[in-house]
């Protein structure tokens, strides 16, 4: 039987060489952008708006004049997606007293064109005003199949929409209003697409505060159940210790990742990376445990082996038991990650991230330490009882 456990200081030291960069990020990071993370406005508070401009193409230097010129110059812009081509109709005609009947009439034939993609259909002063992502569709095919709403007055045209997302400091109602004037002035904002929403920087400090305290009562909830339930074990609160090490390198790992991708990709950190960091929490205590139970069960059993035989063999036993439930979990979440939304695809990667870390800190982390510990490898712990077995 190959002894896995023997190559543990390998495992250190791979551990460290994830670790160490992480840290380092995480202090660039800090030093440069004043945050170990780039923060989401769930956390650093502010305002963010969702624009649609329907004609001219804005450009971001643009947008930035406006906002500068309302007290906020350090605003974050992101484009989303590509600009897209969009049919508007407008000055459709209707009664006031079928209003709605023809409302419903006129969005289902504009459905009904070949290729069309309504967006909305919005009643502005007696009239229509429908939107229609699709730009292979031809003019004449909407007149054809309107004919019987459109008149002299309606107006059929194409224009260019191009969406983004601003996030900037707080501002209140007043403010932002005179910010959708002259947004508006640059190019027509789609009011139905328009989003805003303000966060205080005060509700991101409650939630990193609940966040770090379920993780530390995570912690001492877990070493005093395996210190009661490894009773029998002798020296049971080290298998706390070691499934909480396991733990915090995990944490470790998936922040250093979250700080570079932050800095590489703009990626933020968010409510879902909470989520996320917490489920990776619960994963890798949970393989932890499976792993120390099986040395819990050997260790009466196997009373003539050294404690390197019996960790060594309790590891091979629940290894392939690990890795085919890990197996199942990361193959979803890579076809999520090829197929998913980006919406949900930050989120997903580092729960991949994570489990795949905990499955490794699990095996090749806490097992390995529980050795070191016993054999008083471990500086400053130990070593007194490690000097008396030598002697």
């Amino acid at each position: 039987m190959f002894n896995l456990v023997e190559k543990r200081r390998w495992y250190f030291l791979i551990s460290a060489m994830l670790i160490i960069p992480g840290l380092l990020i995480m202090g660039y990071s800090w030093t440069t952008t004043g945050a170990p993370f780039r923060l989401s406005i769930d956390f650093a508070g502010g305002s963010i708006y969702d624009l649609a401009f329907e004609g001219d193409v804005v450009s971001e230097s643009q947008l930035r004049e406006v906002f500068a010129a309302n007290g906020d110059d350090n605003v974050i812009i992101q484009q989303l997606g590509q600009s897209l081509q969009r049919w508007l109709i407008s000055d459709i005609a209707i009664e006031v007293d079928n209003r709605e009947e023809v409302a419903s009439l006129v969005a289902d034939a504009v459905a009904s064109t070949p290729f069309a993609d309504v967006v909305s259909v919005e009643e502005r002063d007696n009239m229509f005003i429908i939107r229609v992502d699709d730009a292979d569709i031809e003019e004449s095919t909407i007149r054809d199949v309107l004919a019987e709403f459109i008149m002299d007055e309606t107006t059929i045209e194409q224009v260019t929409v191009t969406g983004w997302s601003v996030r900037g400091s707080f501002q209140n109602e007043e403010v932002v209003s005179q910010i959708l004037v002259q947004l508006n002035e640059l190019s027509p904002i789609d009011r139905n697409a328009f989003r805003s929403e303000t966060i205080s920087s005060t509700i991101g400090e409650e939630v990193t505060r609940a966040a770090l305290f379920a993780v530390l009562a995570a912690a001492v909830i877990i070493t005093g159940f395996i210190v009661v339930a490894f009773r029998q074990v002798p020296n049971a609160f080290r298998y706390g210790v070691c499934a909480i090490t396991a733990m915090v390198h995990d944490i470790l790992v998936v922040m250093g990742a979250m700080s570079l991708l932050g800095l590489l990709l703009g990626w933020e950190v968010d409510a879902l990376f909470l989520t996320a960091v917490l489920t990776v929490v619960g994963f890798s205590v949970q393989d932890s445990i499976v792993v120390f139970d099986r040395i819990r069960e050997n260790i009466p059993l196997r009373l003539g082996e050294p404690y390197e035989t019996i960790v060594n063999r309790s590891l091979w036993e629940t290894i392939h038991r690990s890795l085919a439930t890990q197996l199942n979990a990361f193959f979803i979440m890579i076809a999520i990650l090829l197929f998913g939304g980006d919406t949900i695809q930050q989120f997903i990667f580092i729960l991949f991230l994570g489990l795949l870390t905990g499955s490794y800190s699990s095996l090749f982390t806490a097992v390995p330490m529980l050795v070191s510990w016993e054999k008083g490898e471990i500086p400053f712990v130990n070593q007194k009882q490690a000097l008396q077995e030598a002697s």
